[in-house]
């Protein structure tokens, strides 16, 4: 079981040179640190569960494409945790309270209780399913995409940690077909059997523009990329007028290999012709926006009409360096948690 106790020192991952090209774990470094005593307001954190995410490479990079500062060189990476609290200097929070924060790559951390979030442990099955890629999957598909009952749905990247779960929220919604390329066979027999999505295929079958119009031939209402490139024109060909596009991310340009990450060319007369929506957004989340999510999620899996795909990874810290590398390299399907506890 893990210790209660309130440690001097503790452990984190530091940035200890940026990538040149692709990431390699010893572009991080393990490093142990003194964890200060917590001042007025402020609590103890044992961190739990740390969300892996692609996103963590690009802002290793000095000049990253985000709307959030890179890593520095030397200090330590952040990002989506849950944890519980060894101490608390507020009123707002107790210890023993299980909450979420946005600083990872620590195994303790002090930080100041508005920081952190108090989840209620009893809502989900497992504390590491607050970390699910959810908010920012329900932010596409209903919030941006406005998915409706009927509508023909297209995910790209729909193994990843968000297109896993946008495609089960379209379904959930009532949408009339949900179809998703992946990178393998196997991938796409996950999506069919396990999540419940109606078609799916491999990109690397012969062009996109031909399997999507094979597997909507009355073209699509929805398109939710987690890609770009050739997928992200195909489903400008084949979309209906008026389709909505949530576009969420660029799996092409960030995974793919030196000289084959290239944008997509949008055929804008074609975009003006069918009145596309064409609406990019960034993932930042109000707090009523996570509760929301959180609340659909909890109903959809009591009722079981909805499945986490995720990946626990174990080995604690230490392993963070490696196993994200194994994330980068599409090692993975679904959302990838670190357990950082013993």
């Amino acid at each position: 079981m893990p210790s209660t106790a309130v440690p001097t020192r503790t452990r984190e991952i530091r940035l200890a040179a940026r990538p040149d090209g692709a990431y390699a774990p010893e572009n991080l470094k393990l490093v142990e640190a003194e964890l200060p005593a917590p001042g007025p307001g402020e609590i103890v954190v044992r961190n739990d569960w740390m969300l892996l995410a692609t996103a963590y490479r690009e802002l290793m990079s000095e000049d990253n494409k985000l709307p959030l500062p890179a890593f520095a060189v030397g200090a330590p990476l952040t990002g989506r945790t849950v944890g519980t609290v060894l101490r608390s200097n507020s009123p707002d929070l107790a210890e023993g309270d299980l909450v979420e924060h946005f600083m990872g790559w620590r195994e303790h951390v002090v930080l100041p209780a508005a920081q952190a979030v108090r989840r209620d442990a009893a809502q989900l099955p497992t504390p590491a399913h607050f970390l699910a890629n959810g908010p920012t999957a329900w932010q596409g598909m209903v919030d941006i995409a406005d998915v409706q009952a009927g509508d023909t749905v297209f995910v790209s990247g729909a193994t990843s940690g968000v297109g896993s779960l946008a495609g089960q929220i379209a379904k959930c919604r009532g949408a009339g077909r949900v179809i998703g390329s992946t990178g393998s066979k196997e991938k796409v027999r996950y999506l069919v059997e396990e999540l419940g999505f109606d078609a799916a295929f491999d990109y690397h079958d012969g062009p996109v523009l031909d399997r999507l119009r094979e597997l909507a031939p009355d073209g699509i209402n929805v398109f939710f990329d987690n890609v770009g490139g050739e997928q992200f024109e195909a489903a400008v060909q084949v979309a209906t007028p008026y389709a909505r596009f949530a576009l969420c991310g660029a799996l092409g340009s960030q995974l793919g290999e030196p000289g084959e990450a290239t944008g997509p060319r949008l055929d804008l007369l074609t975009a003006i012709g069918k009145q596309l929506a064409l609406r990019p957004f960034a993932c930042f989340h109000t707090p009523d926006q996570i509760a929301v999510w959180n609340k659909h999620f909890a109903q959809w899996l009591e009722e079981g009409r909805f499945v986490f795909p995720h990946t626990v990874v174990e080995g604690g810290l230490p392993y963070a360096p490696q196993a994200l590398a194994a994330l980068l390299d599409r090692s993975y399907s679904g959302n990838v948690v670190l357990s950082l506890q013993a």
